[in-house]
């Protein structure tokens, strides 16, 4: 992404803060397009002109592997049931009301591909949360929920051969041999991208990756 393309979405971000309250932007796309490495351009740029923001990612509500586990999912890894949704919305709510006191949200560690509790401050000068994560735009409960929380959502958009590219490299950087994470990809990965994907038109702003 260039920068003036990166400058217009910084300044359509930073327009999102209002007096008196916290503002929240999604930012929304199926796995590999690159939400997370958006986020954090956006969050140093808002920075540097003044603005605290605070990214916090929904990965930090994926299912740990013992709660997959004992629901016969852990073959699903990255799917939507394998998120504790009712606990992200509960946390976005926090965000936008709690402004008085530090909100502490979880993360994902991708070494140990598990979630990490507490690991985020949002602090009372946070004017603006970037969230990001594939299922903010989906239909099912309880993400509308989710997504009523949020100023506006965009979606990341990369063609199908890259997306799929840096989804196996992804996965053999993170232990799995070259042929088990293109199976994985095409198996699981694959599946919640085309779910992601279909929501597509719900965004308020499409960003070409």
């Amino acid at each position: 992404m260039d920068t003036t393309a990166l400058n217009d979405l910084t300044a359509r971000a930073a327009a999102l803060v209002r007096p008196g309250r916290r503002g929240v932007l999604g930012i929304c796309g199926a796995p590999g397009v690159g939400k997370s490495s958006l986020a954090a351009k956006l969050v140093g740029r808002l920075r540097a002109a003044g603005i605290e923001a605070t990214h916090v990612p929904m990965d930090g509500f994926h299912l740990a592997d013992s709660a997959l586990v004992e629901r016969g999912l852990l073959a699903s890894k990255g799917a939507i049931g394998t998120f504790d949704g009712h606990g992200y919305v509960g946390l976005l709510r926090r965000i936008r009301d709690e402004l008085d006191h530090d909100v502490l949200a979880p993360t994902f560690e991708r070494d140990l591909e598990q979630p990490l509790a507490g690991a985020i401050t949002v602090p009372p000068a946070a004017t603006l949360v970037v969230t990001e994560g594939n299922y903010l735009l989906d239909a099912d409960t309880p993400w509308p929920a989710a997504r009523a929380l949020m100023d506006e959502v965009w979606f990341v958009d990369l063609d199908e051969r890259r997306r799929r590219s840096r989804l196996v490299d992804r996965h053999v950087k993170h232990g799995k041999a070259r042929d088990e994470a293109q199976a994985w990809v095409d198996t699981v990965d694959e599946p919640n991208a085309q779910r992601v994907i279909a929501r597509r038109e719900q965004a308020d702003l499409v960003v070409p990756a």
